[in-house]
């Protein structure tokens, strides 16, 4: 297999504090010698998680065992994931903001499995294909609060938020925040587009918005749109697109990079 140099656009500040944790661990661990040292690991995990290279292409690239590359990324997934913030550190963050961002997405997946219907709980009708469904708070000009824990894709983002509890912390918090439709009902914290109001009996059509409700959809658009900033960025971790691991295991992938976005801001 041949190798090449390359780059990726990721913070120093993120590679800075994964090779830190990593300094960390062996030194708790005693450990005496590896392959690599901390520095060159950090750079082969963010390498995995922002390009989606393969065990095989990074073990190439470094110089390694495939099965040390392997063992390498689960190591610092373990350390990313227990940085990552709870909903409570994200709530206290979002107090000190003039409102947040609330919206879900859908992080596909290709390994569920099929026995039993058993994949029917990961299937979003909505984008006709399996994925995993996070819900995601950013603040006024996009930048990541919280990605919560991954839940089925088939459950609706409103739902999603309450499991989670977060509808309940905004409204305990009373920390105002901007979503789409799918967060109806969701509490007066929580501000959503107007919604075309119910068919006319007369008709049978749609009744159409007002003159005033268009432009307050628009000022609503304007003030969510960041927010989108901050599902892109997700997803620009290459390694979210497509997650080729357990959707069980998933979670500790998500928090990881979770950590390295909130460094990197």
């Amino acid at each position: 297999m041949l190798s090449y140099p390359s780059g990726m656009t990721v913070s120093n500040r993120a590679l800075n504090l994964l090779a830190d944790l990593l300094r960390g661990r062996r030194t708790d661990r005693g450990t005496r010698w590896r392959k690599l040292p901390a520095g060159r690991q950090a750079l082969l995990v963010v390498a995995h998680l922002r390009k989606n290279d393969t065990y095989a292409e990074l073990a190439c690239g470094f110089g390694v065992s495939t099965s040390t590359a392997y063992r390498y990324i689960r190591e610092a997934l373990d350390l990313l994931s227990a940085k990552a913030p709870t909903l409570e550190q994200a709530i206290e963050v979002a107090k000190r903001k003039a409102f947040v961002i609330l919206d879900g997405t859908l992080l596909r997946i290709d390994r569920v499995g099929m026995a039993s219907g058993y994949d029917r709980a990961f299937y979003s009708g909505k984008h006709k294909t399996h994925g995993l469904n996070v819900q995601v708070i950013a603040d006024p000009v996009g930048r990541l609060v919280w990605i919560s824990p991954p839940l089925p894709g088939a459950r609706h983002d409103m739902g999603a938020a309450r499991d989670h509890g977060i509808i309940d912390a905004l409204a305990a918090h009373e920390i105002p925040a901007a979503a789409d439709t799918a967060y109806q009902g969701a509490g007066p914290t929580v501000a959503v587009p107007q919604r075309r109001r119910r068919k006319d009996p007369e008709t049978g059509k749609f009744r159409k918005l007002s003159r005033f409700q268009k432009d307050v959809n628009e000022a609503h658009a304007r003030r969510r749109g960041p927010g989108e900033r901050a599902n892109a960025e997700l997803k620009n971790w290459r390694v979210l697109r497509k997650i080729r691991s357990s959707p069980n295991t998933a979670d500790k992938l998500i928090a990881a990079v979770q950590t390295l976005m909130i460094a990197s801001a």
